[in-house]
């Protein structure tokens, strides 16, 4: 935004008002520098100064009162003074009556000073492109005959001179008509201009704002890809913490491994595309786009980063429409037999005739028919899954009654089953669907138990809350004390139909990661030094709406 800022200043500084008041500044100059001139003047050829001036002493007190008056005004201006319209306006009147004062007290009108009227008029015509314009030049004009007339009767002075002066007064008007012709267009101009610098400049936040408003991230980098420009959704997806665009912070970061070899990837080859990613165990699967800012220069960068979260809910939509269609089927050409075979061994066992090798096969007929049961309606659960119905939750107070009901629904929960509830006060609200992460927790939970009693013989669990580091997303941790995931299989326990458990299903792990991605949350396997599993559910920006 600290573009936006110094375009609007330069705008503001481009005004009519500071215009003028610079194009004054300019001019005041200019006569400081001639009544310099006009006073160094005075020193040269003194013995003629009688015959060339009518009125020697009036000549010098002027052209030194006109040296103080435009010094005096500079001082003033350099102490901060800004000068208005009716400042120019008197200034301008003053330079063209002055101007002929020092005509009437030298030598009338052939003076070389008329010559400087013009440029008084001028100026006045370009500070002030108006009816005042017209004035300067009929004021001048008025002087300039005024003086010759004078002259021609009282001094019997030549009839040229008033030939003279009406020249000059019509070289005073074309000048200001010119001028003003002129100074109107370039006002005209500068207005437009300077609209339009105002409509980028206001483009330009609406830009800013639709930029870091945007839940695509977008990253500019340079040629030896360094960060230029980043968004706040980049920041949040890449690193976790937004830092504000185009401040220091963004540049001295360093791009993910994975992006920056996609990105040598496809420096050398633009039409490969590079493969999805995770920035971090607990951030959401990201899609690297990558195209040329400048096709011409091609000195930077432009990379998409899309959040592969909504993708990839979209893609759960339709997979379970196909399997909403597909389970029907199964319902009926599988659970049959399947309850045909359970009846007929339940049926084998009241047969008195069976010995222990019969009774064995029937306990193996039994146990896998459960399970294959066991998947089937796992699978129909998942089918007929509900969209999610989100709500903000209070994530301190609803895993407390979580633990509560937890607790009540295991056997002898108080004596044997142990659930820690870690908080963390300041904690960001979630958004998600309560029925369906209760779900999640609850199978997190069942396996936790199950494995913390297979390892140490105790029936514990940890669960925590947390903020993610850019303090705007809460998560939930689910820590067992089992013997944890054997090394090279963390990321096949996501997978449907694997287990480590021989009773178990498979699918466990997998329908709860497709419950949190219907919530816009990620389920994942955190890898540390603590003993057992930690599955940690990072819930998505509360003001993301699902």
């Amino acid at each position: 935004m600290a573009t936006n800022t110094v375009s609007l200043a330069n705008t503001g500084n481009t005004t009519p008002g500071f215009q003028q008041a610079k194009l004054f500044r300019i001019y005041n100059h200019y006569r400081i520098v001639i009544s310099l001139m006009l006073v160094a003047l005075l020193f040269v050829d003194p013995v003629n100064f009688d015959t060339r001036f009518r009125l020697l002493d009036y000549y010098q007190l002027v052209v030194m009162g006109y040296l103080a008056l435009n010094v005096f005004i500079a001082l003033t201006m350099l102490a901060g003074f800004q000068p208005g319209q009716r400042h120019i306006t008197l200034s301008i009147l003053l330079d063209i009556l002055i101007m002929h004062g020092l005509l009437f007290v030298s030598t009338g009108i052939t003076n070389g000073l008329a010559n400087l009227v013009i440029v008084s008029v001028a100026a006045g015509n370009i500070l002030t492109p108006s009816r005042m314009g017209t004035f300067y030049a009929a004021l001048a004009a008025i002087s300039s005959l005024s003086i010759s007339g004078w002259a021609a009767l009282t001094l019997s002075g030549p009839g040229d001179d008033l030939v003279r002066a009406g020249s000059l007064g019509i070289l005073y008007f074309a000048a200001a008509f010119i001028l003003q012709y002129v100074s109107r267009r370039m006002m005209r101009s500068e207005a437009l201009a300077s609209s339009r610098a105002q409509s980028i400049a206001e483009l330009e936040q609406i830009n800013q704002q639709i930029i870091q408003r945007m839940r695509t991230g977008i990253l500019v980098l340079d040629q030896f890809g360094q960060i230029r420009l980043a968004n706040a959704a980049a920041e949040e997806l890449l690193f976790g913490a937004p830092t504000g665009t185009g401040t220091p912070e963004n540049q001295s970061r360093t791009l993910p491994r994975q992006l920056k070899s996609g990105l040598d990837a496809w420096l050398e080859n633009p039409e490969t595309r590079t493969e999805a990613f995770q920035s971090a165990p607990t951030a959401p699967p990201l899609q690297i786009n990558f195209t040329q800012l400048d096709q011409e220069r091609g000195d930077h960068i432009l990379v998409f980063i899309e959040d592969m979260g909504k993708v990839t809910q979209q893609a759960q939509q339709m997979k379970l429409a196909s399997l909403g269609r597909l389970t029907a089927g199964i319902a009926h050409e599988i659970r049959n037999p399947l309850g045909a075979i359970s009846h007929a061994a339940q049926l084998m066992e009241e047969s008195p005739d069976l010995d222990a090798g019969d009774m064995q096969m029937l306990d193996i007929i039994r146990r896998h028919s459960r399970r294959a049961n066991g998947i089937i309606e796992n699978v129909l659960s998942l089918s007929r899954r509900k969209p999610a119905n989100a709500d903000l939750v209070d994530l301190n107070s609803w895993l407390e009654e979580f633990r509560a009901d937890f607790l009540q629904t295991q056997e002898n929960a108080e004596n044997t089953t142990k659930v820690i509830l870690n908080r963390e006060l300041k904690l960001p609200e979630a958004r998600f669907d309560k029925s369906q992460i209760e779900q999640v927790l609850v199978n997190l939970c069942d396996n936790g138990l199950r494995y913390s009693f297979q390892h140490s013989g105790e029936r514990t669990i940890e669960l925590s809350v947390g903020t993610t580091v850019d303090g705007e997303r809460a998560y939930v941790d689910v820590r067992d004390f089992g013997s944890g995931v054997t090394p090279g299989s963390s990321h096949l326990i996501f997978e449907p139909f694997y287990t480590t458990d021989k009773g178990g299903t498979g699918l466990g792990l997998y329908l709860a990661r497709e419950l949190c991605e219907a919530n816009q949350a990620h389920l994942s396997l955190m890898e540390d030094d603590q003993p057992g599993c930690c599955f940690r559910i990072t819930f998505a920006h509360p003001g993301r709406m699902i």
